[in-house]
């Protein structure tokens, strides 16, 4: 029999902020963004969401439910930076560790009891080291299986500690809510709905056959959810498939300094993790988001592949450039998000083959090493640095505004 514990940090974004700002604590705050500006809400207090407000509302409908709540841009960097104490802590417990996101990771614990004692000792002390080095909290759930770990550790929140045992998992899952359990999301709570099934209990009466004829074949995955029946494995990240980073203007642009300097910024910020990961990328990627949300991604293939801020942004460059051509023809759209990525990633095989790639990368890493210890703006090109007259610095490098809290 397995044991999974799943572990979700609570309030993660605002957590963060109250430890940077003790006078956030006790009130209502939201994380993504000012009421003034567009965006959705990103992580909202316990607070605030008495007041109805949640993840994904926009800012002003947040603002309209609750005037007096404390409304903040968001600093991913510093989310960044627990997220990777938080996994270095449960990875201290087990190798069978599977991150789902920055504030919430799988563990298998199956056979460590042995080591550790029962589960519920071992996760109250993964709980309390969390609060000790991190002074955030964490919930925990503890199943026989991913699905009802999940659904336990959302239950037993903010810093909980819920065990479902054998045998009881469909009769804890049973009174809760459709949109509860994992896998049912707004476009599927509907059709269930509309179904007459409400809760996870009439998911598991409901014959397979009614919900394949509702769901497709998610319809089984669904039902057998619901059972508390997964024996999905929790499996350790392998190598990242893409990097990518994106930011949302604070007013929709065309303004092409501001364009350039801002997909170099990202661009070099994707490829200063492509190295730290030893990888090399042989696609980059464009995403675009016009002033009416029309969104688009375009790709550029190389020859060979690539790690150096240069190649990438000249690729990424040549593909705005296109768009931008392209738009001047048909219209005068504004931009609203741009982003730049890199897919189609390699382990670096360390022969980067012409002299002046060679030259390109080596420069790249140097600039890695002075970055990391004084900052990114410590050394930029002039196109980034144009970027001090739109964007805040914070901590050497700059505060882009995203609702999606992009660095």
């Amino acid at each position: 029999m397995r044991t999974i514990f799943h572990a979700d940090l609570d309030a993660f974004f605002v957590a963060v902020e109250r430890t940077l700002d003790p006078s956030l604590i006790g009130i209502p705050v939201v994380v993504g963004g000012q009421p003034g500006c567009r965006g959705v809400v990103a992580c909202a207090s316990y607070e605030a969401r008495r007041y109805g407000l949640h993840a994904g509302m926009s800012l002003a409908q947040a603002y309209r439910l609750c005037p007096h709540t404390r409304f903040i841009s968001g600093r991913f960097d510093h989310y960044l930076e627990v997220s990777r104490r938080f996994l270095a802590i449960l990875g201290d417990y087990t190798p069978f560790l599977q991150s789902m996101g920055l504030d919430e990771a799988y563990l298998d614990m199956t056979g460590f009891e042995s080591l550790y004692g029962p589960s519920e000792r071992v996760a109250a002390e993964m709980k309390r080291r969390v609060k000790d080095e991190l002074r955030i909290t964490a919930s925990v759930g503890i199943a026989t299986s991913r699905v009802v770990a999940k659904v336990a550790s959302d239950a037993c929140k903010p810093d909980g500690l819920l065990t479902v045992g054998h045998g009881h998992e469909a009769a804890f899952l049973a009174p809760r809510s459709v949109r509860e359990l994992p896998g049912v999301g707004e476009k599927t709570e509907p059709l269930l709905k509309q179904a007459g099934i409400a809760t996870i209990g009439d998911i598991a009466r409901t014959p397979p056959a009614t919900l394949r004829r509702l769901l497709g074949a998610w319809g089984d995955v669904v039902w057998r959810s619901a059972q508390g029946l997964d024996d999905t494995a929790v499996v350790a990240a392998g190598d990242p498939k893409s990097i990518s980073r994106a930011t949302t203007f604070g007013q929709d642009t065309l303004e092409l300094p501001l364009l350039r300097g801002t997909l170099r910024y990202l661009g070099d910020r994707v490829c200063a993790e492509l190295r730290s990961q030893r990888m090399a990328a042989r696609a980059v990627v464009l995403h675009l988001r016009w002033d009416d949300f029309t969104t688009l991604s375009r790709h550029r293939t190389f020859a060979r592949p690539v790690r150096s801020d240069g190649a990438v942004f000249a690729a990424a460059e040549a593909l705005l450039a296109r768009e931008l051509a392209a738009e001047a023809k048909g219209g005068r759209r504004s931009v609203r998000l741009i982003g730049v990525g890199v897919d189609q990633l390699a382990k670096d095989s360390g022969q980067l083959g012409l002299l002046e790639a060679e030259r390109d990368e080596r420069l790249a890493s140097a600039l890695d090493t002075i970055r990391q210890k004084y900052g990114y703006v410590s050394v930029q090109t002039g196109l980034t640095h144009e970027l001090r007259n739109a964007f805040p610095e914070e901590r050497g490098k700059y505060l882009l505004r995203s609702s999606a809290l992009s660095r």
